[in-house]
């Protein structure tokens, strides 16, 4: 089952193809990171830190400290798009945490 994503104003900013999934997507499909702990941390796909899940939120942690650069994964297959959640709750704040600043591909 799909696992949705979203930041503190409750849009949806990223999903996983399965809620165990080691790749992370955003809404058009795009690779934006992966979880090499199998944990909530997600890194970008050039080792640097992305952002936490905690729930149904995607975030970044003040004040992180890296764990390291873990092995390179590979580039994951496109997921195919899942159909669009719309909007969740609105949180606001989360006490140490703010929206994750999403990559952006280079446009052409």
């Amino acid at each position: 089952m799909t696992e949705y994503l979203y930041d503190l104003s409750g849009e949806w900013i990223a999903f996983r193809a399965t809620t165990g999934s080691t790749y992370l997507f955003d809404p058009n499909g795009e690779w934006i990171g992966w979880f090499p702990w199998n944990d909530g941390e997600a890194i970008t796909p050039d080792g640097d830190y992305l952002g936490t899940v905690i729930d149904d939120r995607l975030v970044r942690a003040y004040g992180h400290t890296s764990r390291g650069y873990p092995a390179y994964p590979g580039a994951p297959a496109f997921p195919g798009l899942p159909y669009n959640p719309g909007q969740a709750a609105y949180l606001g704040t989360l006490g140490g945490y703010e929206d994750v600043r999403m990559p952006h591909p280079l446009s052409a």
